[in-house]
């Protein structure tokens, strides 16, 4: 009776835009930069890069409710597919004109412009996942788009080093163009439900429960009604949903904030930190820097497949799985700080990749179980919104925090704030009890 269930045609067609997408942005990145630093010959104009990308996508993670309430998701996805693939064309020419005389300002703006378009794309794909596939099939779900993004980051900052080098920084943004049309196209055969064809939401999960009591069927018997956006009361009343989800419902407000401390101490990880690690505390020359960015991807593609493979174990067991991949990731990183061994620290990072998986993976899930099909758009938009915000302060603390105490204390700091967000978990379990009770009756 436990037949698997298939997902739907859509969802691999998410995947496969997503991976292209990805796929794109990091070579067209390397290749932006690497154009940029050449003109100037200036890292900090090279910095600028990664900064209007992560500022463009807070400002559009701010409306991106909005437009996620107005428009189907799958039809705002090829919108912004289509956006972005113009946006590059534009750029792309543009750097091929022009060469060296190419304007920075204008350079700044064309991404700014097509990050402010990707930064929908996150919370739409996360909306569209538990609307594309079955309950109990969301876990593996996850899991798999989980794989699917590590696969593309290790082997997209690998690949794209690589290419800049042989082809130079031109035909590699040629390249990412070409991913982003291919990208647009899976996008255009991806097909939202009508209606509720699978029991993916809170809401379907929770009903025959709350149905006994004779009361609507809403998770954590609360609900907000979404309203169309038809005022400019309604618009505020929409920009704001996803954030009164936040700070009213105590699982949600737990699992943001352990997103946020994630976010806030992932930071560590970023290449300048792990560069200085490198040096200072390992002894090494740049190659490790790339050892260790490789056998932490390696470990997340890792933990990806663990989740997949143990779906059926972990269906219902969200939360405490989640629990488990904090406790042993924040004890793991604390090592870390202290080793001096490279070998040892890679096999560190090694283990560190499968249960930071297997925390992000389960901690995603049990987001979107927590509110219905209708409230989860607003919710991933606060939520992206947060995340992006976290980062961009994060970078700047991170970096102060490093300059003055070293870069072994910075590590030591990220492992004990891992520790903080698991005994946040641990206080706040009673809020996710009867939420697993319920999953394991769905």
């Amino acid at each position: 009776m436990n037949k698997p269930i298939r997902l739907h045609p859509s969802f691999y067609y998410l995947i496969g835009t997503q991976t292209l997408s990805n796929a794109a942005d990091i070579i067209y990145i390397m290749g932006i930069v690497s154009l940029v630093m050449a003109g100037t010959d200036s890292i900090l104009a090279g910095v600028f890069v990664p900064f209007f990308r992560s500022s463009s996508q807070l400002l559009s993670g701010l409306v991106a409710s909005l437009m996620l309430v107005r428009f189907r998701l799958a039809r705002l996805l090829l919108f912004c597919q289509f956006g972005q693939f113009v946006i590059f064309a534009v750029l792309a020419l543009y750097l091929w004109v022009s060469r060296e005389q190419a304007s920075l300002p204008l350079i700044f703006t064309l991404i700014f412009a097509m990050s402010f378009l990707d930064g929908w794309t996150t919370p739409a794909r996360n909306s569209l996942v538990p609307r594309l596939v079955h309950r109990d099939e969301l876990l593996r779900a996850n899991g798999m788009v989980s794989v699917s993004d590590q696969i593309i980051r290790c082997a997209g900052w690998a690949m794209g080093g690589i290419l800049v080098a042989w082809i130079g920084a031109l035909p590699t943004l040629m390249l990412a163009g070409i991913f982003y049309a291919v990208a647009m196209v899976f996008t255009a055969f991806i097909r939202e439900p009508q209606t509720a064809e699978v029991e993916n939401s809170a809401n379907a999960v929770d009903a025959p429960v709350i149905a006994q009591r004779g009361e609507a069927a809403a998770p954590d018997d609360e609900q907000i009604a979404p309203a169309p956006a038809s005022s400019e009361r309604e618009y505020i009343k929409t920009l704001t949903e996803g954030w009164q989800l936040i700070w009213r419902k105590p699982k949600i407000r737990t699992l943001i904030f352990m997103d946020m401390v994630d976010m806030l101490g992932g930071s560590v990880w970023v290449g300048a930190f792990i560069l200085a690690f490198v040096v200072q505390v390992l002894h090494q020359g740049e190659e490790w820097w790339g050892f260790i960015n490789t056998a932490y991807f390696a470990g997340a593609i890792g933990g990806g497949l663990l989740v997949v493979g143990l779906v059926r174990w972990l269906n219902g067991r969200e939360f405490r799985a989640m629990l488990l991949g904090i406790g042993i990731y924040s004890i793991l990183t604390l090592v870390f700080a202290v080793t001096t061994n490279p070998y040892i620290s890679l096999l560190l990072v090694v283990a560190m990749g499968p249960v930071a998986e297997l925390a992000a993976v389960n901690r995603r899930t049990l987001l979107q179980l927590s509110v219905t099909r209708e409230q989860l758009p607003k919710l991933l938009s606060a939520q992206d919104a947060t995340l992006n915000f976290t980062f961009c302060i994060s970078l700047l603390i991170m970096g102060w925090i490093a300059e003055q105490f070293g870069i072994v204390n910075l590590y030591l700091l990220a492992g004990i704030m891992s520790v903080c967000a698991l005994v946040v978990g641990l206080l706040s379990r009673s809020a996710f009890r009867q939420k697993e009770t319920i999953s394991h009756h769905g």
